[in-house]
């Protein structure tokens, strides 16, 4: 893991045997010297190091979308476990981890740089703790409550931070020509963890006798320890990973920040939101449809899509690939609400999976853009654009998740309004159809000023 450190810098050694080289020593495994876009380095350390330490930082991360996405299954059998919640309750249960999560990205971000990313992943890791202790002991008690059991769903949303800091991590860890399938297969592996949750869940809860919720926060203490041993154990510091405080209101001063932030509420916004919401929008639309078999196919496939959809931008670019995204998405949504008209379950799912799919290769595309975006704006400071990028990573993962809580509260509006999921499906059309005319405005028009790059 040592590698070679600056002759200026300060070089001292831990109790793990690593050489850390920073200016004012702090405790841990530190690389100095990381150059990923230096061809030589890169093959004979370089991606060794970058495999070594994105494989646990793609564990501890989809175990915090495990846990940050644990109630959109729970809540579908709290009614049978005695809970008398309504519809609107539940779907605060399924919205409020996505609203705490959102806001956490933005320090999670900032906890890299700080602290490093191999500790703040052992940090964040062990957090993970309060939501599934929580979720087990009140899950035994039905009396609770909704106050008290909407704070206690709250608490998953540390879950919800952790990709921005994983991301943000990683993104330094490897080259501009290959990150956005790095960044497509580390966000892949999070997003996995909706779609693991959603299928586990169910069947823990009722192995052997009766219904029992408490095992879907036990289920995974001994992960979440692992994973914080892993880390400890496997990755690495990077002291060149800065992101400061002056960098993100840079960042923030960028308009194509807020442009890319906007699109990601579309395209990630979506896959979280409908992930959440999918189980309980099943349960409520079609009763007689077991949920436990079912709902976790729609986030498995947006998880799977992702890592192409970076893949496929590094070939094309993120903006044509986020374009037909928004196309697809469109597509998926009208036929959703076709097929609620007709009545027809089959329909209703495979246009729910299409979705799924588009939005999950969305949000490998349009993160594809924020690197390509930012160096082709500084193209004089690439160490500038770098950190900037990364800057954006974090506000982009933020504003994108509040979809997490937009989209499950908008269905309940709309059946709480409307008796029916169908205003908010043509609402969410209408979105998705603004956001393709963004990307197409900005980055892909002719005459735009980044429309003979491939962004």
């Amino acid at each position: 893991m040592t590698l070679e450190a600056r002759p200026e810098a300060v070089a001292t050694r831990d109790g793990s045997g690593a050489v850390g080289t920073v200016e004012a020593p702090r405790r841990g495994r530190w690389i100095d010297v990381w150059d990923p876009e230096d061809a030589s380095f890169w093959a004979e350390k370089g991606r060794a190091v970058a495999r070594r330490n994105l494989w646990p930082s793609i564990f501890a991360e989809f175990l915090g979308f495990s846990v940050w996405q644990l109630w959109s299954i729970v809540v579908v059998s709290m009614p049978k476990a005695g809970f008398t919640y309504t519809t609107n309750q539940l779907f605060w249960l399924v919205a409020l981890p996505s609203l705490v999560g959102a806001t956490l990205r933005l320090p999670y971000t900032f906890a890299v740089p700080k602290f490093g990313g191999r500790n703040w992943t052992i940090v964040s890791a062990m957090l993970l703790l309060i939501p599934t202790i929580g979720l087990s002991y009140f899950m035994t008690q039905p009396d609770t409550p909704f106050v008290l059991m909407a704070l206690v769903a709250a608490t998953a949303g540390v879950g919800g931070g952790n990709f921005a800091s994983s991301m943000t991590n990683i993104s330094f860890f490897y080259p501009e020509k290959e990150k956005g399938f790095a960044l497509g297969i580390n966000a892949a592996g999070g997003n996995l963890g909706v779609a693991v949750v959603q299928l586990l869940v169910p069947i823990v809860i009722v192995a052997g006798a009766g219904l029992t919720l408490n095992r879907a926060g036990l289920m995974w203490i001994p992960l979440i320890l692992l994973a914080a041993f892993l880390a400890w154990k496997v990755m690495a510091n990077l002291s060149v990973a800065t992101s400061s405080f002056r960098s993100s209101i840079a960042a923030a001063k960028r308009p194509h920040t807020w442009i890319i932030s906007f699109l990601y509420i579309g395209t990630f916004g979506s896959f979280i939101g409908f992930g959440a919401a999918f189980p309980l929008l099943i349960k409520t639309t079609f009763p007689e449809i077991t949920v436990a078999h079912i709902a976790f196919l729609g986030a498995l496939v947006g998880s799977v899509s992702r890592p192409f959809g970076g893949k496929l931008s590094d070939k094309l670019g993120g903006a044509w690939v986020t374009v037909c995204a928004f196309v697809v998405m469109g597509i998926g949504i009208l036929s959703a609400i076709v097929s609620l008209n007709a009545g027809s379950f089959p329909a209703f799912l495979i246009s729910f999976l299409v979705l799924f799919v588009a939005s999950g290769a969305g949000n490998g595309s349009t993160y594809r853009m924020i690197p390509a975006v930012f160096r082709l704006t500084t193209p004089d400071d690439l160490g500038r654009a770098k950190r900037e990028a990364a800057a954006c990573i974090g506000i982009a993962s933020a504003v994108g998740a509040y979809g997490g809580f937009l989209v499950p509260r908008g269905f309940a509006v709309s059946t709480s309004s409307f008796g029916s999921l169908i205003p908010a499906l043509y609402l969410f059309c209408g979105f998705y159809v603004v956001c393709l005319a963004v990307t197409y405005f900005c980055y892909l028009r002719k005459g735009g000023p980044l429309s003979r790059e491939r962004v």
